[in-house]
């Protein structure tokens, strides 16, 4: 073993001559020079075409609106791969009732079942268990992730992994609901339990083994076997799930017109439906006014959804209003109006759908569309810091302390609305000290009412309707024992809910809903809402 490396072993075997033949002597080929090619003449007359890049599923598209900033358009979501990131996978799907009841379970991967954690039971306990009613949209537990969305009271919750998307999730489920809408009616826990058929099979049609295959509706219309059952006709007694189409809002008192809440399919018993077109335009407003009346922040986000029944696609038209501009720099006269006759709807950003044809919104505002059964939405539009019209209301407080050591604190709420236009559902929301033990209130009518929180430690001030240009007061005394300025601290800002029917902060409105046809046509139907979003009140 001489000459060998310490730690390492050499063998050697000897074999009889002649019983292994030689092997061939290897050869390998001469090296090759690489010549490097020159490249071939580009022709600048022809176009290059160029691999198209993958988009992520839901994610917004630009497009063409005229010279400048393409507008975002969105897609369906599909099982399409992220840069960095799987296709969206889900585990369960699961839908909730607002007593965490369970209406709707499906287990599309079978990877909770041996263990002893039942998920939608911890959804409900974690979702319940905190503070205030905005949950957050995604919670982890264990290694799992929760996404949820509330709609009319329920929870639609998905489980997955953390390796998956959470804004195509988000995305999903909320194309999951306006399907439910389409293909089963409104939005109830009765509704959900009497369609419970029709639900799995739209969730087996629509995801694969936990993989998203595809939301269209059209797609969708093709396999779907079960028909919907109808529910009993709406009574004023159940305002279990109410709203305007397209809007959902935690304070509405607005019963849904039937026929805008009836799902695409017919129900059994209905030989066919009517031909129908609604068009709704919905506006959430966000505010921030300051102590001394200035208005510190002012956010409209709206959108143009749009409920068709009509069982062929033909080319709808839809006029907006004629002074509709997108951004600061297009902001000119009316098109057929000599300049200064209306005054102009102005946005900061404007979304169209990916169906919706813009040639010819730049020359006359039309949107064109050719759209399937069911809802769409046509358009998002968002405008912030200056809106034509003045805002809703305005509150003026008065904060004082009475001889007896009570604090006395006496608000006037202003509608600085036009006087043939209402606001529902006025809901005052304000914080008052921790040591309150008692409250008297005098309201400026009966239909009012009031009453002290104690386990928010806030006074709820309900108004069931106010006219434009008025005003309303309220007188409220509070028992606060050991009452000191720094109780006073903790007195607001107060939190304003409302809604405002027939009206739109931004001004746009829609001007003509066209469908070519023979004798005939199909009944239309436009509506405007807008509800506060978060209208806040500084002392």
């Amino acid at each position: 073993m001489a000459g060998s490396v310490p730690g390492q072993f050499r063998f050697r075997y000897r074999c009889p001559r002649g019983s292994i033949p030689d092997p061939p002597p290897l050869r390998f080929p001469p090296p090759q020079r690489k010549v490097a090619r020159k490249p071939a003449p580009r022709d600048h007359r022809r176009p290059v075409r160029r691999r198209p890049r993958l988009r992520a599923a839901g994610q917004w598209r630009r497009a063409a609106a005229g010279p400048g900033p393409r507008p975002f358009r969105p897609c369906h979501v599909t099982a399409t791969r992220q840069a960095g990131r799987s296709p969206a996978m889900l585990s369960q799907i699961f839908i909730l009732s607002s007593k965490g009841d369970r209406l709707i379970h499906k287990d599309f991967r079978g990877e909770t079942c041996g263990t002893s954690t039942d998920l939608a039971d911890t959804f409900y306990r974690r979702i319940t268990s905190l503070p205030g009613d905005q949950a957050p949209v995604f919670m982890a537990h264990e290694g799992w992730h929760f996404v949820h969305v509330r709609h009319a009271g329920l929870y639609f919750v998905a489980t997955t992994t953390p390796d998956a998307s959470p804004f195509t999730l988000v995305e999903f489920l909320n194309r999951l609901v306006t399907l439910l809408r389409d293909f089963c009616g409104p939005l109830s826990e009765k509704n959900v339990s009497l369609n419970f058929a029709l639900i799995y099979e739209l969730l087996d049609e629509m995801l694969d083994y936990g993989y998203i295959q595809t939301t269209a509706p059209e797609v969708l219309r093709n396999f779907m076997h079960t028909e919907p059952v109808a529910t009993k006709p709406f009574s004023l007694l159940d305002l279990g799930s109410i709203g305007l189409f397209g809007a959902e809002t935690q304070q509405s008192r607005v019963a849904p017109s039937s026929a805008a809440s009836r799902p695409v399919l017919p129900p059994r018993g209905e030989q066919g439906t009517r031909n129908e077109v609604f068009v709704d335009v919905v506006e959430r407003l966000t505010v921030v006014i300051a102590a001394n009346g200035t208005p510190m922040k002012v956010d409209v986000q709206g959108e143009i959804r749009l409920k068709c029944y009509l069982p062929s696609c033909v080319e709808m038209r839809i006029g907006l209003t004629e002074e509709f501009c997108v951004g600061k720099s297009e902001l000119r006269a009316p098109f057929s109006a000599p300049p200064g006759y209306g005054t102009a709807v102005r946005v900061d950003e404007c979304a169209f759908h990916s169906s919706v044809k813009l040639d010819e919104f730049e020359s006359g505002r039309i949107l064109k569309v050719t759209p399937s059964q069911g809802e769409l939405t046509l358009m998002q539009y968002q405008l912030a810091d200056d809106i034509p019209s003045p805002l809703p209301f305005r509150l003026f407080p008065t904060v004082d302390q009475d001889p007896t050591g009570r604090l006395r604190l006496y608000l006037k709420l202003r509608c600085d609305l036009p006087p043939k236009s209402q606001a529902l559902n006025v809901r005052l929301q304000l914080p008052v000290p921790k040591g309150v033990s008692s409250l008297a209130q005098e309201l400026s009518s009966p239909e009012q009412t009031a009453e002290l929180q104690p386990s928010t430690k806030s006074i709820r001030w309900d108004i069931p309707r106010c006219q434009g240009g008025s005003q309303l007061s309220a007188l409220f005394k509070l028992e606060v024992p050991g009452l000191s300025r720094a109780s006073l601290l903790e007195l607001g800002p107060a939190n304003l809910a409302f809604e405002l029917p027939a009206h739109t902060c931004s001004g746009l409105h829609i001007r003509f809903v066209r469908l070519p046809g023979p004798a005939g046509p199909p009944q239309r139907w436009v509506r405007y809402l807008t509800h506060s979003d978060s209208y806040v009140l500084r002392f």
